[in-house]
């Protein structure tokens, strides 16, 4: 999952109205579901925007990681340029989009092969990162200003585990959104920084697991083949996040990664683990 050139980061800011729903209280509540790292798995996604669809929640965010993987690249970005949500790139989408094809990993490559112009011009053009004001949200892939970085988690011993209190902070740096949505470890959590941001990270609608052979190798596992996102609720100064698991044909997206030559992909899809020699 190691990235090469990167372009300029672009921001964006959204005051969106839709996601308000009244409470009996008479206040109002913001609801919207967060998705990431979906790597053009369609059945995944088809999955789990069903599931939030059946939750009654019309307001998802995306927080990128759209196409790359030897799946349903130009499928995933046909379905995902229908949808009403706000998106931002991940370190994959911004690779396909700008670098060299002759840098391109083979996941970046399959990808790249196989998307339309107008799939191109979609992905190029999304922000790196983006402010939900009405929820004092952050959304960024990896850490802001970053998308290569993880923010909740630190490769250690060729595992990622959880980041430190002071590690997450000086990642955050000088943001002060009291709430951050973050993808690129495909590693659903909830942090609470002390006395600062409450951060989520929705998991991995379609990757369960990878190994990263960069300059720290790792593997992120989940153990489960199990689509991922989360809930966000918000009402007056209380947050409410439900991190959701959703099943699907995990199987035949497995058949996908064998057929285009990817065994440790289908290993990774059924089990939620990497191959090991």
């Amino acid at each position: 999952m190691q990235p090469t050139a990167r372009a300029s980061m672009s921001a964006l800011r959204l005051m969106p109205a839709v996601g308000l729903t009244s409470t009996a209280w008479g206040l109002f509540m913001i609801r919207m579901a967060l998705i990431a790292d979906v790597h053009g798995n369609l059945p995944a996604l088809e999955a789990v925007a069903a599931d939030i669809a059946a939750h009654g929640i019309s307001r998802v965010v995306n927080l990128g990681d759209h196409v790359s993987g030897p799946l349903w690249p130009r499928e995933t970005a046909d379905f995902l340029m229908q949808k009403p949500w706000v998106g931002i790139s991940g370190n994959h989408d911004r690779q396909v989009a700008f670098d060299d094809p002759a840098d391109h990993g083979p996941s970046d490559r399959y990808a790249f092969e196989r998307l339309t112009p107008a799939n191109m011009k979609w992905l190029a053009a999304l922000p790196t990162s983006a402010m939900l004001d009405d929820a004092g949200m952050l959304l960024c892939h990896g850490i802001p200003g970053d998308d290569r970085e993880y923010l909740l988690e630190t490769p250690e011993h060729g595992r990622l585990r959880l980041a430190r209190p002071a590690e997450i902070a000086a990642r955050v740096g000088a943001t002060a959104a009291p709430l951050i949505g973050c993808g690129h470890s495909h590693s659903p959590r909830l942090v609470h920084l002390p006395g600062g941001a409450a951060i989520v990270n929705p998991g991995s609608v379609g990757l369960p697991a990878y190994a990263d052979d960069g300059a720290h190798p790792h593997v992120s596992e989940t153990g489960s083949p199990v689509a991922r996102y989360a809930f966000v609720e918000l009402t007056g100064s209380e947050t409410r996040v439900t991190l959701m698991a959703v099943e699907y044909d995990w199987a035949g997206a497995a058949k996908q990664a064998t057929a285009n030559g990817r065994p440790e992909w289908a290993m990774a899809l059924l089990t939620g683990y990497v191959v090991r020699d």
